[in-house]
């Protein structure tokens, strides 16, 4: 009997321990942090990662910590100490400045795991997460091209090497290749008075359809494309709640989505460092609301190409 009892004993510790073991292997991490440039107030891509670290909490029941305005190496490495002194293991870096400070002290910090948007940089413990943008930019540039009466078409985008600036130009030039696109780049995601000056320029050459790809600007510019009785598409959220009928759709990066696919890889210890891309097949993009405007036939067409790029990862332009 009481080798019997010693028996059970042994069988239910080891349960015990293996339950312990699975615990602490998925639950590894209990405090997450994000450093973000600037403050949180009125600037949107700001605001969305911070969404995407409060949906962390909920789901994980982890404690956040958010550093605003840090920006500089001496910011970035006094925050990244601070959030480690504070049981920090999970670092994210809200945009690309943070990719080439955080592969410069990774080493230093070996038990956590920096996570930023955007680069080129990585390292064993360093993760460059990247939205696949050129699909969503030749989509909504099909939509753009159908749409217009003019057959001139406005980019404004902030940078020359954003994805989706060339994918929209492809989806407008599959449309109609006769169609005129004219482009400016900003080189600065928060220049709002240079985007306004560009805008002005393009309505002077006919432009009746625009994509402003800068989220800082994006939604001055589509409110001035509604007063001149234009059509726009938007960028990064659900612009349609600016004009439901001006708006013809928006290229949408779901932020909160990709924050919290990241962090569940983390929570299973199957976040490698690396640089990785992701898209529509992924579910973090999407496009927005279709107007109205838009005709029906069409706005079948474009999903049924979305589905078929989803399962062949072929565009229009390449099957």
């Amino acid at each position: 009997m009481l080798k019997k009892l010693i028996y059970i004993s042994l069988f239910l510790f080891g349960i015990i321990l293996l339950i312990g073991c699975n615990y602490l292997e998925n639950q590894n991490v209990r405090k997450v942090g994000m450093l973000i440039e600037s403050s949180l107030h009125n600037h949107p891509w700001e605001e969305r990662g911070y969404d995407g670290l409060l949906a962390i909490r909920d789901q994980y029941d982890v404690d956040i910590y958010l550093k605003e305005k840090v920006k500089s190496e001496h910011e970035i490495v006094n925050a990244v100490d601070e959030l480690v002194k504070n049981g920090v293991t999970l670092i994210f870096g809200h945009g690309n400045i943070y990719g080439r400070y955080f592969a410069d002290i990774a080493s230093n910090y070996p038990d956590i795991h920096f996570v930023y948007f955007n680069g080129g940089y990585y390292a064993d413990n360093v993760t460059s997460l990247n939205f696949d943008s050129h699909a969503m930019g030749f989509f909504s540039g099909m939509i753009a091209g159908k749409m217009t009466d003019t057959k001139q078409i406005g980019i404004l985008a902030a940078h020359e090497w954003q994805p989706e600036i060339e994918g929209f130009y492809e989806g407008v030039k599959y449309e109609d290749p006769s169609i005129v696109v004219h482009i400016n780049f900003i080189n600065d995601w928060n220049e709002v008075d240079i985007a306004i000056d560009m805008y002005e320029r393009m309505k002077r050459n006919q432009v009746d359809v625009v994509y402003p790809a800068g989220e800082l600007f994006s939604d001055v510019i589509l409110e001035r494309v509604v007063a001149d009785n234009n059509y726009g598409i938007g960028y990064g959220a659900d612009q349609s709640y600016i004009d439901s009928e001006a708006i013809l759709t928006s290229t949408i990066q779901h932020v909160d989505k990709l924050y919290m696919l990241a962090a569940e890889k983390v929570m299973n210890q199957s976040l490698d460092g690396g640089i990785l891309f992701f898209d529509f097949q992924d579910e973090v993009i999407s496009l927005g609301k279709y107007s109205p405007d838009i005709p029906l036939d069409f706005q079948e067409a474009v999903n049924d190409l979305i589905d078929h790029y989803k399962k062949t990862n072929l565009l229009p332009n390449e099957q």
